[in-house]
């Protein structure tokens, strides 16, 4: 990734947080944006067009969504088009993240991380889903009814918006991938970091507000917790935040004592 997107993301999320009126709605026009944008060479050529003046870039945004979308999505649009991105695909993939964005502002209050973090277990365990929500060939309405389908319930109207919205525009991108960028994204929007905890059983109330505690003092920001249940844990935590991995599992330490023992 480019310094000009690097600039250009924090801007546009910054044009984000200084919105009023972002709901639902605005976040499915973003999506729809993304969609919009990323189907049509010729215009997220023009809008990432760093050698046209900006405002030429902005009054293009009014001329193509002004007339259907609401001011707030149009105005956001305007302000990621005014950015200079290093390249058309970066710019969609900021339209992306600010669609998630959006998503998570709507719906302040819901475990979209957690209920993400749900969903791509569910896909990783199941080749066939993977192969459907992802694959070139499938029909993106179909790929967006099966998300219904399976949400049904299971998630609220946020998480529904950014998967059936991530699928309908995966272009071959790894639909887990997809689903971690996103749940990542709204971590961030929430000034949060989201901690993947294996352990043999489930945690008890109490476990998960110590733990919460100590990771957030460790790491110095709020903790959203996705925990595995995996057997072959015996016992213990094994915790992963990124590519940072405290394992105090039982099953780690006996490897590390028969390590030992063999010489």
């Amino acid at each position: 990734m480019g310094s000009a997107t690097t600039q250009a993301r924090t801007a546009t999320a910054e044009a984000l947080t200084a919105a009023s009126g972002v709901d639902l709605d605005v976040a499915r026009e973003l999506f729809a944006a993304v969609g919009a944008v990323s189907g049509s060479a010729q215009l997220s050529g023009a809008l990432s067009d760093s050698s046209a003046p900006a405002a030429a870039r902005a009054a293009l945004v009014t001329a193509v969504f002004g007339s259907t979308y609401r001011e707030t999505s149009v105005a956001l649009l305007r302000r990621a088009a005014e950015q200079r991105w290093s390249n058309a695909a970066e710019f969609v993939d900021g339209l992306e993240e600010l669609a998630v964005r959006a998503a998570a502002v709507a719906d302040s209050s819901a475990d979209i991380e957690g209920e993400l973090f749900q969903f791509s277990r569910t896909v990783a365990s199941n080749g066939e889903l993977e192969l459907a929500l992802g694959g070139r060939l499938g029909n993106a309405s179909a790929k967006s009814s099966l998300v219904s389908t399976l949400l049904d319930g299971r998630a609220g109207a946020a998480t529904a918006l950014i998967v059936s919205s991530l699928v309908q525009n995966a272009h071959g991108r790894r639909v887990r991938a997809l689903l971690r960028r996103a749940s990542a994204i709204v971590a961030d929007q929430r000034s949060s970091i989201v901690a993947t905890v294996s352990t043999a059983t489930p945690l008890s109330a109490e476990q998960r507000t110590r733990l919460e505690n100590a990771l957030s003092a460790r790491y110095g920001s709020a903790v959203t917790l996705n925990t595995v249940i995996d057997p072959t844990v015996l016992g213990g935590l094994r915790v992963q935040i990124a590519d940072d991995v405290i394992d105090s599992s039982v099953s780690t330490r006996l490897a590390e004592l028969r390590h030992r023992i063999a010489g």
